[in-house]
């Protein structure tokens, strides 16, 4: 692959391509020069310090603290993504141990119970404690982080693989077929 080159006899002023040695800027005035063959600008040229990161983190933080209605959008959706970790995790396992009945009451009590208990348990351990200043920002990210891989990832899980394996064994109770072969 060719690198691009300008054409003999192109005024590079035409494109707005200054060269760097031109010594015609003044010195008050500072504009990013572009010359052909150096990288691009960038977000390390604009020099975003670990203060400057710390500030923008520290203004969104009391931002959240004086608008609610973000931390109520934010603790659905941790909800929702939970319901649907719940469906996901009752599907697999349903597939996997060739359940074929009941599956209105696992398909329900997977999107609500998860739903329901990572909002309560976020607005409890979370929301609650950030609004009384009885929590460091750390410890907020901790918690939230924790809240959203226990009532998101490991109770729905927990829960389809209990409440799937209740009815994979009830099929062997109720036709006398043994897990292994109902499993193959």
């Amino acid at each position: 692959m060719a690198a691009l080159k300008p054409k003999p006899g192109a005024d590079l002023r035409d494109a707005g391509v200054v060269s760097v040695g031109d010594g015609e800027g003044t010195e008050d005035i500072k504009m990013a020069v572009y010359s052909h063959g150096q990288p691009t600008p960038s977000l390390r040229d604009a020099k975003l310090g670990r203060p400057m990161v710390i500030e923008i983190i520290e203004k969104n933080f009391e931002y959240l603290k004086r608008e609610k209605t973000s931390n109520i959008y934010g603790t659905l959706l941790l909800g929702t993504t939970a319901a649907l970790s719940g469906v996901t995790a009752n599907f697999i396992f349903r597939y996997c141990f060739k359940v074929k009945y009941d599956a209105l009451k696992t398909y329900a009590s997977l999107t609500t119970l998860p739903f329901l208990s990572s909002v309560v348990t976020y607005k409890l351990f979370v929301t609650d404690a950030l609004y009384s200043d009885n929590i460091s920002k750390e410890n907020c990210v901790l918690r939230s982080s924790l809240v959203g891989v226990a009532c998101g990832v490991l109770y729905p899980s927990a829960l389809a693989f209990s409440k799937n394996g209740r009815l994979a064994v009830n099929l062997k109770n109720m036709y006398g077929i043994s897990v292994y072969h109902a499993l193959r």
